[in-house]
């Protein structure tokens, strides 16, 4: 059930992406809510989809997620930089995955390669009320 929906989620993120042209301009990643649905069998929560387009370069402030927010990203194209609360910075290539628990802070997430483009997928569990799914970190 699991990869039907990840499958879901990856072909939604993948259609989503060749329809849409980024900013070529911008440093800043593009972050496009791709899918958002409740879960039927927990009440107040749903599942978001987020896909997040790195520019060569590019890269998404210090941020945070709603408290509630569960997240499991996988790296579709390219390879990005990530470091969640003070743990190290790991670099993800296409076809991996890393998780971030509700409260966490994500400190670096940026594109590895000042040449070429870089997408994740985000999938948050998040409480359904939460409509602000990202808070930049206050320096």
């Amino acid at each position: 059930m699991i990869k039907l929906i990840l499958t879901a989620f990856t072909m939604t993120a993948l259609l989503s992406a060749a329809a849409a042209a980024g900013d070529a301009g911008s440093k800043d990643a593009k972050v496009t809510l791709v899918y958002e649905h409740e879960l039927p069998n927990i009440t107040g929560k749903s599942m978001k989809g987020v896909l997040v387009e790195y520019g060569p370069g590019g890269f998404s402030s210090a941020h945070t997620h709603p408290n509630s927010a569960f997240i499991y990203a996988t790296v579709l194209e390219g390879a990005i930089r990530s470091q969640v609360n003070d743990g190290p910075v790991k670099t993800y290539k296409a076809g991996e995955s890393f998780s971030e628990m509700p409260g966490d802070r994500h400190g670096v997430s940026e594109n590895a390669s000042e040449t070429k483009a870089a997408r994740l997928l985000a999938v948050f569990v998040v409480d359904s009320s939460e409509k602000e799914l990202t808070f930049p970190l206050k320096k």
